[in-house]
């Protein structure tokens, strides 16, 4: 039954699609209904930042921004599940038309701008899941914030989340909102590190609870950015890296329709890149960072050439709209 719905959404608008899918899980996921995407996949278990991952393949935040829908992501058997991006306070995001799909490449073009309800609001909805599994948060900042006052907004959300959550990603490298990839640079950067941390040392003795925080990136850096912003979060003790977001480079999808939108590509295209972002970044960290990498994974191969290249997990968002649930156990089963 599941796989005739996902057959008929993809014929629908993108948004449409992804809204109603959203609302569906969200209703099913603690009833009966659960059984017609609810799955079994082998143990592979991995052990990061002192949490016992079932598996090393994760869900990307973005697909479920308001985490509606965590124990239904968690029955299609992935290790791990990451909700936002969240602001602090709710926002439309970009006007729509905002989503677009290219499926002669599997990939998806989206400038959604952390369209949200707040950060109030997500965790009524985390609190409210079985959450059995690991849930990461990712957090954002609110657009109309300016960019030099954007350390506010992440204090905000990760004070908000910390306990919450089992780690915490900050994004600085979605296209979608204006400056935000200005953060990825310089002193705005190292301001950004060492007021995260500061705040996490405080958070850890006041709840006796450390939650690591992880950055992440974009694809398109120079190697010497890369190395930069490697060096800075070594120095400020960040406890990872997610490699990568998605890229404002359209050279692999020339001519299609849709190709120039603006927003950040996803899917497939983004498969070459990303691995090349992962074993740079683990060729120069020699494991002082563990790194989970993301983008243009959709297959047990991909991942595994995440993995072998330095990854300690994996994420999967688009490939998951082009295959649907059963590419989760297809990659966990495949993996060596």
């Amino acid at each position: 039954m599941f796989s005739l719905a996902h057959k008929a959404l993809l014929q629908c608008d993108p948004e449409f699609a992804h809204d109603m899918t959203i609302g569906w899980l969200a209703k099913t996921q603690r009833s009966f209904l659960k059984c017609t995407y609810q799955q079994n996949v082998q143990p592979k278990p991995v052990s990061l930042w002192g949490l016992d991952f079932p598996n090393p393949v994760g869900l990307a935040a973005g697909l479920d921004k308001e985490g509606q829908c965590v124990d239904a992501f968690q029955s299609m058997g992935f290790g791990f599940v990451e909700v936002g991006t969240v602001t602090p306070l709710g926002q439309p995001g970009n006007p729509k038309p905002r989503l677009f799909r290219l499926p002669e490449k599997h990939a998806i073009i989206n400038r959604m701008g952390f369209n949200n309800h707040g950060v109030d609001q997500l965790l009524k909805n985390v609190s409210a899941a079985n959450n059995t599994g690991i849930c990461g948060i990712n957090i954002g900042k609110n657009k109309d914030t300016a960019e030099e006052a954007a350390l506010s907004d992440y204090l905000i959300c990760l004070e908000k989340v910390y306990t919450a959550a089992d780690y915490v990603t900050v994004n600085i490298s979605s296209p979608n909102t204006p400056g935000l990839r200005n953060l990825q640079y310089g002193d705005s950067l190292n301001q950004l590190l060492t007021g995260l941390k500061a705040a996490q040392l405080r958070l850890a003795d006041q709840h006796d609870k450390y939650t690591p925080i992880a950055l992440k990136i974009a694809p398109d850096l120079s190697h010497e950015e890369l190395i930069g912003i490697a060096d800075a979060m070594v120095a400020a003790k960040i406890d990872g890296v997610i490699a990568t977001n998605t890229t404002l480079s359209r050279d692999t999808v020339i001519g299609l329709p849709h190709a120039e939108e603006m927003g950040g590509l996803s899917g497939a295209v983004l498969t070459e890149r990303s691995l090349e972002v992962t074993q740079k970044l683990a060729q120069h960290l020699q494991g002082e960072l563990p790194i989970i990498s993301v983008g243009g994974i959709d297959s047990a191969a991909t991942a595994q050439a995440r993995l072998d290249a330095g990854a300690t997990l994996v994420q999967v968002y688009s490939a998951l709209i082009y295959h649907g649930p059963k590419l989760v156990p297809s990659i966990v089963n495949g993996l060596s």
